[in-house]
C-alpha cells in the first residue's frame, strides 16, 4: 500500500507531549507526540492480534476487591502526581489485558461484540477529530455524512427520504426513549410547555419480552412504568396481535388513554419478531403511535435472505435501529427514525442563540443539534460510513449450523427452534437425564448453566449468557454477532460446555 503520508511529514508533528508533560527518558523530546502515538498504536495492533487468536483467553478474570487492591503494579487509583508517560504506556497495556476481549471468536456474551478494525480506524479518526455534532459549522463532513447516511436508511426501511427524519443517539435505550417522546408530542403537543399535568393517564404497550428500556423511557417521561401494559406473547415470544387489541379496548374501558404500541424486531432473549403488519393494523385502527425496536434486528434489513423478517416496518411511525449490534460497528452506533418530517426538531428544539442563528453563511438545514435532548453529541456516523456495507448473512447461518449440531446432541434441549441468531438451550449433565421431568429437575437444571459459565469466565475459555424466563429455567442464550466466529468456535463451545458441566 502506497505510504499516503510519507515518514518525514511526521517532524512536523508539534511536541504536544512535551510541552504538557515535559520530557521522557525513554523518547527523545523532539519526536515525543509521534513516539508516545506510535507506541499506543503497537500496543492496539498486539491487543487486535491476540484477541483474534483462539488460544488467547477471552479474559484473565479478577474479582473487584482485586482491582481496587492493584495487580502487579497497575494501580486504579489517582495519585497526586503526574505519572511518566512510560507509565501511561503500562497501564494502557494493562487496562486490555485486564479487560474481556469482546472482539474474540469464542465470545457470545453480548448482542454487540466483535472487533472490526475499519471501524476501530473510524473511531480513531473520529477521537482525533474531536468535534461535536450540533451544527455544521463546527462538524461540517460529519454532519452531511449523517444525513446522507439517515437517508439510506429511510430508504432501507421503506420510506420517502423527503418524508422522514432522524439522529444518531447515545444506544438504544435512548432511541427508543426519543420514538415515545416524539409518539407523546405527536397527539399531546401541549405537553412540551405545560407538562404531565395537561394530560389524563396516557399508556402504552409492548410485549412482555420487549427490551426494559421502554418502562425506563416511561419513567424518565413522566408517563410511569404501571402505565406501560405488557402484552402477551406466543411461545416464540412474539407478540400476541389478538391480546394486543384486547389490552387496548381494556384500557379504554378504564378511562385511560392508549398513544403508543412498541413492537419488537429480534428481542434480546430469544431473537423474537413481533408480527408487524399485524400489529400496524391495530394501530391504525385505533390511531395509535407504532414505534418498532428494531435495535437487534435492524441488521437483517440489509439481508437479501432475511430482511422479510421485518416485513411491515416501512409502516412504523419511528424505529430503533442500531448498527453497533448485529452490523458490528464500535460501540456506540444507534439511531432514531422518524417518519414525519421535522416532528423531531419541533418536539425538542429550543432554539438556542448561542449555537443556532438563522442568519448564518451556510444552509442551517445541517445544524441538527435542536433535534436532540442533548447539547453536545458525539460523532457515531463516521465509523458506520466507512465500514457501510451488508455482512449479516453469516451470523444466520452460523445459528442454524449450531442448531443443527445441537438437535443431534441428547444432552442438550433447544427451549425452541431459533427464529433469528440467538439460540436458547439446555444442557443436561448425565445425571439429570435419569430425573423425570417436573420440579426436583427444574431445581437442579436452574444451577447448571450459572456454574459452568463461572467456569468459563475463571478460565477466560468462552464467554456465554444464560437466564431464566417465565417458568423456564435458567438457559444459555447463545448470540451470534461476532465476525470473527468460525463453525470451529461453535463446536469448540458445544465441547467446552460438556467438558465443564458433565460431572455437575
Amino acid at each position: 500500500m502506497e505510504d499516503v503520508h510519507p515518514a518525514e511529514d511526521y517532524d512536523f508533528y508539534p511536541n504536544l507531549l512535551a510541552a504538557l508533560y515535559g520530557p521522557v527518558n525513554s523518547l527523545d523530546s523532539k519526536d515525543l507526540t509521534k513516539c508516545f502515538l506510535l507506541q499506543v498504536a503497537n500496543i492496539l495492533l498486539h491487543y487486535i492480534k491476540k484477541t483474534f487468536d483462539v488460544k488467547t483467553k477471552i479474559l484473565d478474570f479478577h474479582h473487584p476487591h482485586q482491582l481496587l487492591e492493584g495487580l502487579d503494579g497497575f494501580n486504579l487509583e489517582l495519585s497526586d502526581h503526574p505519572e511518566s508517560l512510560e507509565q501511561l504506556l503500562v497501564d494502557c497495556t494493562d487496562t486490555l489485558k485486564y479487560g474481556v476481549k469482546t472482539g474474540h471468536p469464542r465470545f457470545f456474551n453480548q448482542l454487540s461484540s466483535g472487533l472490526d478494525v475499519v471501524g476501530l480506524a473510524g473511531e480513531w479518526l473520529t477521537a482525533t477529530a474531536n468535534t461535536n455534532m450540533f451544527t455544521y459549522e463546527v462538524a461540517p463532513v460529519f454532519t452531511v455524512m449523517e444525513t446522507i447516511l439517515l437517508k439510506k436508511m429511510y430508504e432501507i426501511i421503506g420510506w420517502g427520504e423527503t418524508e422522514a427524519d432522524g439522529i444518531f443517539a447515545p444506544g438504544g435505550s435512548i432511541s427508543n426513549l426519543y420514538g415515545i417522546l416524539v409518539a407523546r408530542y405527536k397527539q399531546y403537543p401541549e405537553i412540551k410547555r405545560q407538562g404531565m399535568t395537561a394530560l389524563l393517564c396516557i399508556v402504552l404497550f409492548v410485549s412482555e419480552q420487549g427490551h426494559y428500556s421502554v418502562k425506563k423511557a416511561a419513567a424518565i417521561l413522566g408517563i410511569g412504568t404501571d402505565n406501560v401494559i405488557e402484552v402477551k406473547c406466543d411461545e416464540r415470544g412474539r407478540m400476541i396481535p389478538a391480546e394486543l387489541e384486547k389490552n387496548i379496548l381494556e384500557a379504554k374501558r378504564k378511562g385511560q388513554t392508549p398513544f403508543c404500541v412498541v413492537a419488537t424486531a429480534g428481542s434480546t432473549v430469544f431473537g423474537a419478531f413481533d408480527p408487524l403488519h399485524a400489529i400496524a393494523d391495530i394501530c391504525e385502527t385505533h390511531r395509535l403511535w407504532m414505534h418498532v425496536d428494531a435495535a437487534w434486528g435492524g441488521g437483517l434489513l440489509l439481508s437479501r435472505n432475511y430482511s422479510s423478517k421485518l416485513s411491515g416496518i416501512e409502516r412504523a411511525n419511528s424505529v430503533t435501529w442500531n448498527p453497533h449490534k448485529l452490523m458490528g460497528v464500535p460501540l456506540q452506533c444507534s439511531a432514531i427514525l422518524i417518519r414525519e418530517k421535522g416532528l423531531l426538531e419541533a418536539c425538542n428544539q429550543m432554539r438556542a442563540g448561542y449555537l443556532f442563528q438563522p442568519d448564518k453563511v451556510y444552509n442551517v438545514d445541517f445544524d441538527t443539534g435542536d433535534k436532540t435532548i442533548q447539547c453536545g453529541r458525539h460523532v457515531d456516523v463516521f465509523k458506520l460510513w466507512l465500514m457501510w456495507k451488508a455482512k449479516v448473512g453469516i451470523y444466520m447461518e452460523l445459528a442454524k449450523y449450531f442448531y443443527k449440531v445441537l438437535k443431534k446432541k441428547d444432552n442438550f434441549k433447544l427451549v425452541f427452534d431459533p427464529e433469528f441468531t440467538n439460540v436458547c438451550f439446555w444442557y443436561f449433565p448425565p445425571r439429570l437425564k435419569h430425573i423425570p421431568k417436573g420440579c426436583e429437575r427444574d431445581q437442579e437444571l436452574q444451577k447448571i448453566a450459572p456454574k459452568i459459565k463461572a467456569q468459563m469466565i475463571e478460565e477466560g475459555t468462552a464467554m456465554i449468557s444464560y437466564q431464566p424466563c417465565g417458568d423456564k429455567v435458567n438457559f444459555f442464550r447463545m448470540v451470534f454477532s461476532n465476525p470473527a466466529t468460525r463453525r470451529a468456535d461453535v463446536d469448540y463451545l458445544i465441547d467446552e460446555i460438556e467438558r465443564l458441566g458433565k460431572d455437575l
